[in-house]
């Protein structure tokens, strides 16, 4: 059955009307003889929430229940439609103040500025009742005073004790799980259930014994409600605010001993004024606790969730993921670090707006991914991170892919242009108690880099947990050992000889230097292919080109005999030092204060590196050769593009890649690669190292080919730099 907007206000105005008429019959019980006047009027609370909550058009129930209420009891009089009039104005007037100010229901300032609306509608309802009462000929001045003071009190019971109560009550049915955002426990609850009822009982019971001071009794209730309004929500507070109001009005009417009915206006101000005192002053508490919790939970919020997607930040990431770790089911589990592939150009040819919108779209598609006990979280910018739940490896594989196809296909839409991307991912399954997180996510972060460095839009696996749990060679340790080393001098310079194959009359050494990085425990210094693929990955690769030329020259200049007799010092750059804008100046300014010769330091860059951006690459060649440096081509023959490149690229020095080298006596085809290379080079006229010639006969072979030089294993092993220059400013025929 479908239910119309129409008969869902009718409904809900019908529910209201009688709720009215349910508080008035209570309150005309409440009237205890002589008195016409009730002590609490819990109807003017409902009149006033009823505005608060659907507006003033819905002012109009007021009259409706109260023509009701006098046809019911006292029947129809001339004065009764001015009354009604009267009524209906005071809960519009009263509705304005309370709502005049849009603020939050729930808090101090709008329990305030409702308060302050009922004050004004209890003093509007208490001239209109007067007004019928003079006009009924009831009574003398003063008494019609007493009686609109005793109403307008009334009526401002009823709205510090039922207006409250009416509007969180009907909050709590629109957001039904929002009440439940309190520490009381479910034990707690019944506790403070067990308690209010004993105040009630306690109280009961020492009025029927005492003859004075019963008032102070009620601080047994007080403090109930109290209990509530620091542990528990609102709603329960008002509702035991409203049940003590409704019981004390209760005993007033029948005449407990020593709780007998205010008689003169002293005690009825007194006693009225405390009551209204004993129903706001647990709801502002109540609701400065909300708003605390409110707060709170708002700035918890923003410190674990990311703003742009709405996921779980790096932090409120990992602590979902350890508590995960401490599920005693102990099923296998593994990390996807995805990262997206083409963000950066949507950034560039669209705007930062558009990327942003394009992750909030990738992660709203991720989120539909997940499965129970799966955990997403955004590290920032374009990486995301997910737990995949109870999953054997190849069932995390193909989840990932799931999650690869599903960044594929999401779409955004910016600006009457449609966007999209893909992404990498780096996969490591794991058991939980084999689970450090740290390693784990540096694990599956250098495999989305793999991932990546092979095109993208791919799942790379980091392998067992086992092996890179125990992998004491993880990327994120490396980073703190490569700070560490650039910091206090923890790298080495190793040289090796470059061997002449062919006449020259170059006499001097050609060297190429090698680093090293020093072992913690005092061992064996570390090769580059364990700590480069670090320093790459996290941008440290610049920082150790920089140490490593600081490091050269400063060794050169310490040894001024040795470095005259150098011609050639060769040291790798990394792919980063030709994108660096301030590697050049940095380059230009050591130079200038050191006395080797800029003209004997060449610099090798690999073929893959410098074909990324071969513009870039040339710059920085021209840069520096105009300093007097020269250039070698590492690696030459493995690329992707090889000769096509070697006009483009200004170097003097050609290196073939050690492959080929190796190969030479088993393989045809890669000593006519050689060939090819030395043959091409020579029309360049550039001249060509062999590397890893480890061989009298590959070396014999080489200067059959024509090769220029050989360094290798057949030609000089490496050694300290230091030793090395020490070696060559010896006088031939002195022993070391």
């Amino acid at each position: 059955m479908i239910r119309t907007p129409q008969a869902g206000t009718a409904l809900a105005f019908a529910g209201f009307l009688a709720i009215y008429l349910g508080c008035a019959f209570l309150g005309l019980q409440l009237i205890a003889p002589p008195s016409h006047v009730p002590l609490f009027w819990p109807a003017a609370g409902v009149a006033l929430a009823v505005v608060v909550l659907r507006g003033p058009r819905w002012a109009v129930l007021v009259p409706v229940a109260n023509l009701a209420i006098h046809l019911a009891t006292a029947g129809w009089d001339n004065v009764l439609p001015l009354t009604l009039f009267g009524h209906w104005l005071a809960v519009l007037a009263g509705g304005w103040l309370a709502t005049r100010r849009a603020l939050r229901p729930g808090t101090v300032r709008h329990g305030f500025q409702v308060l302050l609306g009922g004050a004004l509608m209890a003093a509007l309802s208490g001239l209109v009742r007067g007004y019928a009462m003079w006009h009924a000929g009831f009574g003398h001045v003063s008494d019609l005073a007493l009686t609109q003071l005793r109403w307008g009190l009334a009526d401002l019971l009823g709205v510090a004790a039922v207006t409250p109560l009416a509007v969180l009550a009907v909050q709590a049915l629109r957001h039904p799980h929002a009440g439940r955002r309190h520490p009381g426990t479910t034990l707690e609850s019944l506790l403070w259930n067990i308690a209010l009822v004993a105040s009630y009982l306690l109280m009961a019971w020492g009025m029927s014994l005492a003859q004075a001071f019963t008032l102070g009794l009620t601080c047994l209730p007080l403090a109930v409600m109290l209990w509530s309004a620091l542990r528990f929500s609102p709603l329960r507070t008002s509702l035991s605010v409203a049940l003590t109001v409704t019981l004390l009005a209760l005993f007033v009417r029948v005449r407990m001993t020593g709780f007998d009915h205010a008689h003169g206006t002293l005690e009825t101000v007194v006693l009225l004024a405390y009551l209204c005192l004993l129903a706001v002053l647990p709801m502002v508490l109540a609701f400065n606790v909300s708003e605390y919790r409110t707060a709170a939970r708002r700035l918890l919020q923003r410190a674990s969730t990311d703003p742009l997607s709405g996921l779980p930040n790096r932090g409120a990431f990992e602590t979902q993921v350890r508590d995960a770790l401490r599920d005693p089911a102990n099923v296998p589990m593994a990390i996807a670090y995805l990262d997206l592939d083409n963000l950066k150009l949507v950034n560039d040819t669209a705007s930062h707006r558009a990327g942003d919108a394009l992750i909030a779209a990738v992660a709203n598609a991720l989120r539909a991914r997940l499965q129970p006990g799966d955990r997403l979280g955004h590290l920032g910018g374009d990486e995301f991170v997910i737990l995949l739940h109870n999953v054997t490896p190849t069932i995390a594989r193909e989840r990932a892919q799931g999650l690869l196809y599903a960044v594929d296909h999401t779409r955004c839409r910016y600006d009457g242009e449609e966007y999209g991307t893909t992404a990498s991912i780096g996969l490591v399954p794991f058991q939980p108690e084999q689970a450090d997180f740290a390693e784990i996510l540096s694990q599956a972060d250098a495999a989305c880099f793999v991932a990546k460095e092979l095109g993208g839009d791919r799942v790379s696996v980091a392998g067992s947990a086992g092996s890179a749990l125990a992998d004491p060679t993880s990327g994120m340790r490396w980073t703190v050992r490569i700070r560490e080393a650039v910091q206090h001098g923890g790298f080495l310079l190793y040289a090796q000889s470059i061997a002449a194959l062919q006449p020259t009359r170059d006499s001097g050494a050609h060297i190429e230097l090698l680093l090293r990085m020093r072992d913690s425990r005092g061992g064996t210094p570390h090769l580059p292919d364990r700590f480069i693929p670090a320093a790459e990955r996290f941008r440290l690769a610049v920082r150790i080109d920089r140490e490593v030329v600081k490091m050269a020259l400063a060794q050169l200049e310490a040894h001024p005999d040795a470095a005259a007799r150098v011609s050639l010092c060769a040291i790798n750059l990394s792919a980063g030092a030709l994108l660096d804008e301030g590697f050049v100046g940095f380059v230009a300014e050591r130079l200038h204060r050191s006395s080797f010769p800029a003209d004997r330091l060449c610099f090798e860059i690999t073929e893959t590196s410098a074909m990324r951006d071969p513009n870039r690459a040339q710059r920085v060649i021209d840069d520096l050769r105009g300093l007097g440096c020269r250039f070698a081509l590492d690696d030459f023959g493995t690329g992707f593009c090889s000769f096509g490149h070697l006009r483009a690229l200004d170097v003097d020095y050609i290196k073939i890649d050690g492959s080929f080298v190796r190969d030479m006596e088993t393989s045809p085809l890669a000593a006519e690669v050689v060939r090819s290379i030395t043959r091409i080079a020579h029309m360049l006229h550039k001249r060509t190292v062999a590397e890893h010639t480890e061989s009298e006969s590959v070396r014999a072979a080489l200067a059959a080919l024509g090769v220029d030089y050989a360094q290798g294993f057949a030609i000089d092993r490496p050694q300290p730099l230091d030793a090395y220059l020490d070696a060559l400013a010896r006088p031939a025929g002195v022993p070391s």
